[in-house]
């Protein structure tokens, strides 16, 4: 690294001393050096762009979160060169002296990784990841934001953007409708911007499952310390075996332990011990080792779970294929979903109403989002064009169907309109006033963007 001064004297023993500091715990000096431009001016300039920052003046600090922003979110212009050509940089905390790092000096970092997904002329699905930012704290929203609008410019998307995706734990409401808000700006076209904000399918999925699971915590805790007690150990295993034959019991499913981070894993593993449950109330009776008790209501909540589990389950196995679904795919799912939590949250069963209510709430904002998205799909199906709307509509909206129906409908035609605008032959050359040419240039492909926030 270099000399952090350009004075032609060098430093005292406290200036290198409180150099050698900032040089610790700050992240961002592998890409900036200190100038002093006076005892009482310090300024950062960027090794890569030779661009000046204020750092200190007098006695006020100005920090090091511009700087980082700087490098991270591509405003430097040959850091975004690099980006282009394939390089990310990343900002990486210094070693201490002995090569070690200070784990206290590390923050917090958290990452946005913009995918972007398109079809080419001879329909094939591709996906390319445009970006991986750095969001610095506090600023994430507004980085965030410029992040998403700085790759769009970079891969001249502005008119040829269709959907945008967000990560559900980072997309707060501000943060999607200041968003929804300046791509509308960027990109007038399709439907004025009704389509361009949504979640990610697959989390909001996962914060159902992890929903339903949060609330019989201990319960499901019993039945995974019930299963390792059996399949951990042979002895154990056998007297289990054995009691399932001796009290008859039909079920043909094996246990096994569930994988945490996988939780159709766990779904599978309550499934077997709920078929199982009969031998579990009576092991304690053949083996004296065996202390955990569920209770037959504990057991009737996990059947209950189960069946919204699976409910899920079956929307998440559409990920899971050997092909890519598109979007009229997710509707079939996607409305039985609505439909039944929306039932389950009024129904007269207490337990279900509480086991079922937030994760409805959830599930509401996300249809809310994206069913117009998943309905014009389903539309562009010659198998169902509107009847599935109209029918899944009705169970779901009941006497304010229609109206739901209508936004539908009159969403497939003004879509229609903006593609045949956008498919009209270019305007043949006019003389303006001025004796200049006026021409329209028309988008080529349209693509979606997928952004997911990573945590470090």
């Amino acid at each position: 690294m270099a000399n952090p001064t350009n004075n032609s004297e060098p430093p005292n023993a406290d200036e290198q001393m409180n150099n050698k500091r900032r040089r610790k715990k700050s992240i961002v000096w592998e890409h900036f050096t200190i100038e002093t431009v006076d005892s009482g001016c310090t300024r950062a300039r960027c090794m890569q762009c030779k661009k000046s920052f204020a750092y200190i003046s007098g006695s006020k600090l100005a920090g090091t979160s511009h700087l980082k922003r700087h490098i991270a979110l591509g405003i430097c212009p040959v850091s975004r060169i690099n980006q282009k050509n394939g390089e990310v940089l990343a900002l990486t905390p210094h070693s201490s002296v002995n090569g070690t790092q200070d784990v206290n000096d590390l923050p917090r970092k958290r990452y946005a990784f913009i995918t972007g997904q398109f079809i080419d002329d001879d329909w094939k699905l591709h996906r390319r990841i445009l970006a991986v930012v750095l969001l610095p704290f506090p600023d994430s929203e507004s980085a965030f934001n410029h992040a998403i609008l700085s790759c769009i410019s970079d891969w001249n998307l502005e008119n040829k953007l269709f959907a945008v995706t967000l990560d559900e734990s980072f997309a707060n409401k501000a943060v999607r409708r200041n968003l929804r808000h300046l791509l509308s700006v960027k990109n007038p076209l399709i439907l004025n911007g009704k389509l361009l904000i949504g979640s990610c399918y697959a989390r909001v999925l996962g914060h159902l499952v992890q929903d339903a699971l949060g609330s019989l915590r201990e319960t499901v805790k019993k039945v995974r310390d019930s299963v390792k007690y059996v399949v951990t150990v042979d002895a154990c295993q056998e007297r289990f075996n054995d009691l399932k034959l001796q009290l008859q019991v039909p079920s043909a499913k094996s246990l096994v332990l569930d994988d945490q981070t996988q939780w159709n894993t766990t779904y599978h593993m309550l499934i077997a011990a709920c078929e199982l449950k009969e031998v579990f109330s009576c092991l304690d009776t053949f083996d004296s080792n065996y202390r955990i008790t569920l209770t037959m209501d504990e057991w009737k909540q996990l059947d209950v779970l189960c069946t919204f589990l699976k409910l899920l389950l079956d929307a998440a196995n559409l990920l899971t294929g050997p092909t890519y679904p598109t979007a009229n795919a997710f509707f079939h799912e996607a409305w039985k979903i609505q439909l039944e939590l929306k039932h389950a949250a009024v129904s007269d069963d207490a337990f279900i109403r509480n086991l079922t209510r937030p994760m409805h709430e959830r599930f509401n904002r996300y249809w809310k989002d994206c069913s117009l998205v998943f309905s014009i799909a389903v539309v562009m199906d010659p198998r169902f064009k509107m009847k599935l709307v109209e029918f899944s509509f009705s169970r779901i909206y009941g006497e304010d169907a229609d109206h739901w129906v209508k936004v539908v409908s009159d969403g497939v035609h003004d879509l229609f309109l903006d593609y045949v605008v956008q498919m009209l032959p270019p305007p043949t050359f006019v003389v303006n006033g001025d004796g200049g040419f006026l021409k329209t240039d028309m988008p080529e492909e349209e693509t979606i963007l997928h952004c997911e926030i990573l945590d470090t």
